[in-house]
């Protein structure tokens, strides 16, 4: 089938103890990726995808004290005695950064620094649950992009990738580095590696993010492109090459040289959601969705804080035939809350609900109209995951 989009693969099949589609995308390095080069969710010949069989072995293979001792060497290395910032945690204020800082203050005596890059509208829960991270003890950079060349760029991205959150992706990847090196502060500290999610398994066994993340060899490195655009060409689109400096990738001789060590906590110590939803909800008066539940899915404590995620999710699931439910539910059966039946019943159920509470604001922020927005949405689906009956589009391969 020629006419597949994104390089999918044209049979669909579903793990057999998760509910990931082999549709799934895995992360990767795109700063230099103009529009597709995706890679997919690694499946074994039984079935089973490489996430459900890492977290058996997280399960039944690490030995937890011993990387809790590795932990704590490491932060030896770095904690400073001097009132200095030893640690970059960044973060929304969203449970797991409230985990990460949190335990790293007042458990393991460190003194971070957090940094968050600017949602690109908050919401009333998104804006509170920041505040009360910081009132529970800690320092933070709010970095903000210029609000205007992020509409824009925001607005290129869902245009011509039919992915909203691509810019904010980018400059969220950059801002803690960044940071880290104005402060000298060589050790960075993320949550979970997403490749426990939905990247092959090899990529699990280091606590480091790859640098290639958010570097790049030298300054003459042209080979970018934000919103499907060419960098030189932005201005084009009402971006000056002056406003693109918060998105730009670090020199990768200026963070060698720096000894930076970006580390996933989720090697050290068991990571868990909900887990962290409770720790955060105790120790930093984190709320859940005052609506019940998030738009797309069942769960109440996740991605709180931007009008624009929904659409994140949804376009995703345009694109892919899987969005927030399935990533929600994928990740609970894995950790044992619930079955793959159940998984698959609730997938049913919130799989591609649209995220209509803040739909206005999201047209408003990109400045196009319903027609305009439609007329995207649907010229995004693989023709090998919809079809149309009626008026109406379906998706072939649901969750099963």
């Amino acid at each position: 089938m020629t006419s597949i989009k994104y390089g999918l693969p044209e049979n669909v099949i579903f793990c057999k103890r998760c509910v990931m589609s082999n549709q799934r995308p895995s992360t990767s390095p795109e700063f230099r990726k103009k529009t597709s080069a995706i890679k997919t969710a690694s499946f074994g010949d039984d079935g089973i995808c490489d996430a459900c069989r890492y977290a058996e072995y997280k399960a039944t293979k690490i030995n937890w004290a011993e990387r809790e001792k590795e932990l704590i060497d490491l932060l030896a290395r770095h904690r400073r005695s001097d009132g200095r910032y030893d640690v970059v945690v960044p973060g929304s204020g969203g449970k797991d950064s409230i985990f990460v800082a949190h335990v790293l203050k007042y458990k393991y005596g460190m003194n971070p620094l957090t940094v968050t890059w600017a949602p690109h509208i908050y919401t009333e829960i998104g804006w509170q649950n920041f505040q009360n991270w910081l009132r529970a003890g800690f320092d933070n950079i709010l970095v903000t992009p210029n609000p205007k060349a992020h509409a824009i760029m925001t607005r290129l991205a869902f245009l011509n990738l039919v992915n909203p959150f691509q810019p904010f992706i980018l400059g969220q990847k950059i801002a803690a580095p960044r940071v880290a090196l104005q402060y000298d502060v060589p050790l960075i500290f993320y949550g979970e590696n997403q490749a426990e999610c939905h990247n092959v398994m090899d990529e699990n066994f280091s606590p480091l993010m790859d640098i290639a993340h958010f570097t790049r060899e030298s300054p003459q490195d042209r080979n970018l492109y934000f919103g499907g655009v060419h960098i030189d060409e932005m201005p084009k689109h009402g971006v000056d090459l002056s406003e693109m400096n918060p998105y730009l990738p670090l020199l990768r001789e200026d963070v060698l040289k720096a000894k930076q060590e970006v580390h996933y906590m989720s090697y050290y110590l068991p990571w868990s959601p909900q887990y962290n939803f409770y720790y955060a909800k105790e120790h930093a008066a984190f709320e859940p969705n005052p609506d019940g539940r998030s738009e797309g899915t069942y769960t109440k404590f996740s991605s709180l804080d931007d009008r624009v995620d929904g659409q994140h999710y949804y376009t995703m699931f345009v694109k892919f035939g899987q969005g927030r439910a399935m990533n929600d539910a994928c990740r609970d059966i894995r950790d044992g809350h619930i079955t793959r039946e159940e998984g698959v019943a609730l997938c049913r159920k919130y799989e591609g609900e649209f995220p209509k509470k803040y739909f206005p604001d999201f047209l408003d922020y990109v400045g196009i109209d319903e027609e305009k927005y439609w007329e995207v949405i649907d010229s995004a689906r693989s023709p090998h995951l919809w079809e149309k009956s009626g008026n109406d589009w379906v998706l072939k391969h649901p969750t099963a």
